[in-house]
């Protein structure tokens, strides 16, 4: 008769991995090992659980309502095992993995990009993948391990933190404004060329905006690249709205109309609740507040002044 081999605390991360994720190429990749290895583990686990962890079909791997009870224990061993390992080991050497964050565009390119060389140099142990596609991810999917959003989520298991307001204004390139009429008031606003979002690839309501600001604006330029606007902002195809936090590093950029036009959007940082006392997830979102909190008035912009 076969003997089921005793499990180590390597099969259950591979266990946790796979349950987070549902895909094992996915799981493979934020272990760094390869797809077979990690359906070795799971086969391997589950032979000596003797249980059924998972459903495999051709979306991924669905856990069974075992494998759903499993998870907390694993989970369990894991913030453990975690606190155990940051009590034997000191400074940021505590702190290893792979995070992935999504965030839109703007917030990804003009400002934590800005912030890598801090955190790398804070926390040598910890990779990043940083996702600015937000409107394919999922959280409920587990497809990022932290996510920054306009608008947080209603329900559901999450941790969710306000990381801070930030202010828009419509801008235009100095020379556009120059060999263009004047504008005045909002009503003159409708007579000039626009530039925007793609009306129906906007994922988040936040950024549906030029409604708020005149509503017989109609955009000329659509891109659902915030740099693409920028750019052609840039280069006089228009006005366009802008976060100040993007629009203030370019000083050939001037805001139209600054006393009357200011929009307040938000963004919130937001992980699975059972994620957030992962030490590398709260690593990095520590870090995140904290970035963005030492750089409040880029954020707020002309409504600090």
């Amino acid at each position: 008769m076969k003997t089921a081999p005793h499990f180590t605390w390597d099969d259950l991360q591979f266990f946790l991995a796979v349950a987070r994720t549902g895909q094992l190429s996915t799981a493979a990749r934020q272990l760094r090992t390869s797809h077979a290895t990690v359906s070795r583990r799971i086969d391997r686990l589950e032979f000596a659980l003797q249980v059924k962890l998972f459903e495999r079909n051709p979306r991924g791997y669905m856990l069974t309502g075992m494998g759903q009870r499993f998870v907390d224990t694993a989970e369990r061993m894991e913030q453990e095992t975690e606190r155990l390992r940051s009590d034997l080991t000191a400074g940021s050497a505590a702190q290893r993995g792979v995070v992935r964050i999504s965030a839109p565009e703007g917030f990804s390119n003009f400002f934590f990009t800005t912030m890598l060389s801090e955190f790398t140099a804070r926390y040598p142990n910890i990779s990043l993948e940083l996702v600015t596609i937000q409107q394919i991810m999922s959280l409920s999917r587990k497809e990022a391990d932290i996510v920054v959003v306009l608008d947080p989520p209603k329900a559901g298991p999450y941790f969710t933190e306000k990381l801070t307001d930030y202010h828009l204004q419509v801008y235009g390139s100095r020379d556009y404004l120059a060999s263009h009429p004047p504008v005045e008031s909002r009503d003159d606003l409708p007579e000039h060329a626009f530039i925007g979002y793609i009306e129906d690839m906007i994922f988040a309501p936040g950024l549906d905006y030029l409604g708020d600001i005149h509503p017989r604006i109609r955009p000329q330029f659509q891109s659902s690249s915030i740099f693409a606007q920028l750019t052609a902002t840039k280069n006089g195809l228009g006005l366009c709205v802008l976060p100040f936090f993007i629009a203030n590093r370019h000083p050939d950029l001037q805001i139209v109309l600054p006393d009357e036009v200011d929009l307040k959007r938000h963004y919130w940082i937001t992980c699975h609740r059972d994620l957030r006392q992962s030490p590398r997830v709260r690593t990095v979102i520590d870090f995140l507040v904290d970035a963005v909190h030492r750089n409040a008035p880029a954020f707020l912009g002309h409504a600090s002044a």
